[in-house]
């Protein structure tokens, strides 16, 4: 912690805050039928968007899953347009086209979501091949999720990317459970981090619920990348605290798992370290306040805004 500048970690904290507040406003703006179609809620997995973007500079750039809105929010998209998107409205980052789960936005970094397991795999490969090309000195952090390794899009991406030796951070958030099917019953080795050695390549496990050890281990992945060395695959261990989408009841995990993973939820663990390091109460309040605040002028404005002009569909 005494690594990096206080307000510099008060504003992560409200970052982790205003994800945890936008993704809880979502589900209530969905049971009320004012938000079409689906959604999948990183409840929970707020340390790991945050703390792994942190490790970059605003010229790199980020790809997403289908469990994208807090990556997004983290990259420094702006929550109102975020969920003017999502509810399908013209002052949406796509003008209202994309949903919940194909949100883009190429100049602050973000390449986008996908809908597809390990869609987006290939082409953070291929965006990292560009950067290299270019001699941009870019770096490339790509999301996805524990389910996505079992796909051939996954072990291609991650081939290609550790033999050309691209500028490319493989991040794998492994809540545990691919929808319903826990990872214990999908992989005969369990760790997706073990997988790094087959393709010659560090493989790191991370506690996906502490901000700072995913900020650290990501800062050296980070590093490496940017110096020529190569990717990096990092896999840290989260817990999402809803369903797999909003229509699953996740009925599928005990009530004894539910109650050890709350236990060790990333935002008071961040809040207890911020008090730790010297913050006061009220810094912690008032950022818990910004990111409410961000969030109840997000849904005014989503709600206000228009629909899209069909003609130019």
């Amino acid at each position: 912690m005494t690594a990096y500048p206080l307000d510099q970690l008060l504003s992560h904290y409200q970052s982790l805050v205003l994800i945890r507040r936008f993704e809880e406003r979502l589900s209530d703006l969905f049971a009320e039928g004012k938000v079409p179609g689906t959604a999948h809620f990183c409840l929970g997995q707020e340390a790991t968007a945050v703390g792994a973007i942190a490790a970059l500079e605003p010229r790199d750039l980020v790809t997403s899953n289908h469990r994208g809105h807090g990556h997004f929010l983290a990259k420094g998209a702006a929550p109102r347009r975020v969920l003017a998107e999502i509810m399908g409205k013209a002052t949406g980052y796509c003008a209202g086209r994309s949903g919940s789960q194909h949100m883009s936005h190429p100049s602050i970094g973000f390449l986008g979501s996908n809908g597809l397991t390990a869609g987006m795999i290939p082409v953070a490969t291929g965006a990292a091949l560009s950067q290299q090309l270019l001699g941009t000195g870019r770096v490339v952090l790509c999301f996805f999720g524990d389910g996505a390794t079992g796909q051939g899009a996954f072990h291609e991406g991650v081939i290609l990317g550790a033999i050309w030796q691209l500028p490319v951070v493989y991040f794998c958030e492994n809540n545990g459970f691919a929808m319903s099917t826990p990872v214990a019953e999908s992989f005969r080795v369990i760790s997706v981090a073990e997988r790094a050695t087959a393709y010659g390549i560090p493989g790191v496990v991370v506690d996906g619920n502490d901000y700072f050890a995913v900020r650290e281990a990501t800062q050296a992945a980070v590093d490496r990348a940017r110096a020529g060395g190569g990717p990096t695959l990092i896999e840290a261990i989260t817990w999402r605290q809803c369903g797999h989408s909003r229509s699953d009841k996740c009925e599928y995990r005990s009530e004894a798992e539910e109650a050890e993973w709350l236990a060790r939820d990333p935002l008071p663990r961040m809040a207890e370290a911020l008090r730790a390091g010297g913050a006061a109460a009220e810094q912690i309040a008032e950022a818990e306040r910004w990111a409410e605040e961000q969030v109840l002028a997000a849904v005014e404005y989503a709600l206000m805004s228009p629909e899209p002009d069909l003609s130019r569909a």
